[in-house]
């Protein structure tokens, strides 16, 4: 038998004690509960109250995305004799920490801090949120998560099981649970083995662990920034220990997904196999702090900003924020800014910074000029993605911004468990632009003409691009699909017809939408055309497909697809080719008669893609389409690629320029 005294920061004295029942399930002794809400009135939680026991934490994701619901369920079931009590058994969790998380996310049941985790021991508590369901006599009857909307990773619009509350209306209702536990999902409660500071080892924190952590984690998981809890103080890193391990070992962190044996990229995030081998052991060492004075010097940042020197500017994307709803699904938000700039502007970076990224789950910053002014590639600035740095461009090379031109803040955003206002903005970094010998724009290719079959867990798309500006140079690529997206390959071809993989991501994560930099440009003068292919999973072993009964086409929201590549080229200022001409033969568009006298496959194949284009994208049937007809998306990524004269109208004749361009 177990007996645990547990203190409640002055709010809640639990004492309990625990056996096993003949069929072997735990039984738990409530030998007397005192609750005080916080102005000191005591409460009676009388002993024939059904209970659910909630193990939460501070810091860990999904326990904030979940705290309200919880406390949404007490308020229902209250009625029917039942009682929620919090437990937090994470040593690195404060009760001022505790008390700040019940007020954020609206708990108003109280929680206990099982200092010792013997609680937590006890009811075989493994992770947060986990929850257990006692009856009247202490038995636990259901054990395990609340529900399956949320998972690591994984965000669905709306549950499509609801574990705990389908239990506590059987249970009260005297009925028996078919699934009496399902696992839990969320973050480990790391268990202590027995931590003495004092003790020599062979691996401490501050001579082996907090030099590995400032090479691969604390840019993110630090104050300020996207990680959900920092990793550079002791006291804390030793509570996230295990679950350090346990998303090392699963490929979460450090988030990275191109294949190592294809291709070479700046900023790789890959953590050595030594380094998780001294973590581990570190771990079943029992976590020694060490010497103080082993500790590296903490890495310095500069107020939030990822380059050395503060921006030139700074826009805001409007001056009151946006509210971001607790939970459900935000539609992409569209927010248009004058930055006010009367002269051209050379950019050699720019970091988007979310208001509150705990809600931003990715911001791009496009250029729109003013009318009659024109610009290379799809108008990106910048962007903010999870785990994405800012770096300035190489020496010598620039974005160029037309004077009059707006910004256009495009927001995804995914609640965090409580209302908050978000006001995101960009920093620019200028350039003299008499020291700028090339200019960079961003590129996309685009393939909007595809239709996901119900079930196909390996569609496959493609896309190619064979046309590039002389002496150009290509910098790096960002694959772009939504939740279905499951791969992505992009290969060149020299003009000799030598194949050179250049980067495959074999588990695509729409969460981490990587920015890959080659570690050598690509010199494009060589290169006939570059092709790539990206797959999707429309079946139901996908966990983060929102209906896998659905055809999937071409669309702006996340329960819809989209296929792109886009990629950063760098174009000499004084070359032929900064005037767009082409390398290889010059393309232009088909006209009409051109395409009725071409060969009879190609008219075939070219009038059939022209047909599919005006049927998805011309609304009101007039035969062009103008940028009000288009998606978000398109008009965002691809409208200026296939509008070459700029006259805000996509005719045949651009159309069928643009299906040459691919066959």
């Amino acid at each position: 038998m177990i007996h645990l005294g547990l203190r409640f920061f002055g709010l809640l004295l639990l004492a309990a004690t625990g056996t096993m029942d003949a069929c072997g399930a735990t039984a738990v002794t409530w030998d007397s509960i005192t609750l005080r809400s916080a102005s000191g009135e005591a409460i009676r939680v009388p002993a024939e109250h059904w209970r659910v026991v909630c193990f939460l934490g501070t810091e860990c994701p999904l326990a904030k995305l979940y705290g309200a619901r919880l406390q949404s369920l007490a308020a229902e079931f209250e009625s029917q004799d039942v009682s929620f009590i919090g437990i937090n058994s994470n040593i690195q969790d404060s009760p001022a920490e505790i008390t700040a998380y019940a007020a954020t996310h609206g708990v108003r049941f109280p929680i206990a801090k099982d200092a010792d985790q013997s609680f937590a021991a006890l009811m075989g508590a493994t992770r947060t949120p986990e929850v257990f369901i006692v009856d009247p006599l202490g038995v636990v009857r259901y054990q395990g998560r609340i529900d399956d909307q949320y998972e690591p990773g994984i965000s669905r619009a709306d549950p499509t099981q609801h574990d705990l509350r389908d239990a506590l209306e059987k249970l009260v209702a005297g009925q028996p649970l078919a699934q009496p536990a399902k696992p839990a999902v969320g973050c480990l409660i790391t268990r202590i083995k027995s931590v003495d500071k004092t003790v020599k080892s062979d691996v401490t924190f501050h001579r082996d662990i907090a030099p590995i952590l400032n090479r691969h984690c604390v840019e993110c998981h630090r104050s300020g920034e996207i990680g959900p809890f920092e990793l550079s103080d002791y006291d804390e890193v030793v509570g996230w220990g295990q679950m350090m391990l346990e998303v090392i070992d699963n490929g979460r962190m450090p988030p990275w997904h191109a294949d190592p044996s294809v291709g070479h990229f700046a900023g790789e995030r890959r953590l050595p196999v030594a380094d998780r081998e001294r973590i581990a052991s570190w771990i079943d060492g029992g976590m020694p702090e060490g010497d103080a004075e082993d500790r590296p010097e903490t890495p310095i940042w500069n107020d939030g900003w990822h380059v050395p020197t503060a921006p030139d500017d700074e826009i805001v994307m409007r001056d009151r924020p946006f509210i971001v709803p607790s939970d459900g699904v935000v539609e992409y938000q569209y927010f248009v800014v004058d930055p006010k700039w009367t002269t051209d502007q050379w950019i050699t970076a720019a970091q988007v910074v979310p208001g509150d990224a705990s809600v931003v789950h990715h911001a791009i910053v496009f250029v729109r000029p003013p009318d009659g002014r024109g610009s290379r590639g799809i108008g990106w600035l910048g962007a903010y993605v999870p785990g994405q740095r800012t770096v300035m461009l190489p020496p010598g090379h620039a974005r160029r911004i037309p004077a009059g031109s707006k910004l256009v803040f495009q927001m995804h955003y995914t609640p965090s468990g409580h209302a908050t206002g978000d006001t995101t903005r960009v920093g620019v970094w200028l350039a003299n632009p008499q020291d700028v010998t090339h200019e960079v724009y961003t590129g996309a290719a685009i393939n909007h003409d595809f239709e996901i079959p119900p079930g196909s867990a390996d569609h496959r798309v493609t896309m190619r691009v064979d046309s590039f500006p002389q002496h150009s140079r290509m910098l790096g690529v960002t694959p772009h699909m939504h939740v279905r997206g499951k791969s992505f390959e992009m290969t060149a071809t020299s003009r000799d017809g030598e194949q050179l993989p250049l980067i495959r991501v074999p588990h695509y994560d729409f969460n981490w939408q990587h920015w890959y930099a080659f570690a050598e440009p690509l010199e494009l003068d060589a290169i006939e055309r570059l092709e790539m292919s990206v797959t999707f999973d429309n079946s139901s072993n996908n966990p983060t497909n929102p209906a896998p009964g659905d055809f999937v086409t071409w669309g702006d929201q996340t329960f819809e697809e989209m296929a792109i590549a886009f990629f950063d080229v760098a174009v000499p200022i004084e070359s032929p080719g900064n005037n767009a001409k082409l390398v290889g033969q010059e393309k232009r568009a088909m006209t009409s008669d051109e395409i009725a006298a071409a060969d009879g496959a190609i008219k075939s194949q070219v009038v059939k893609a022209v047909d599919a284009f005006l049927l998805q994208m011309d609304s009101n049937r007039d035969g062009v389409v103008d940028r009000e007809e288009a998606p978000t998306a398109f008009k965002k990524f691809g409208f200026n690629q296939v509008d070459h004269n700029r006259d805000g109208i996509i005719d045949r004749d651009e159309i069928a320029k643009a299906a040459v361009d691919r066959l």
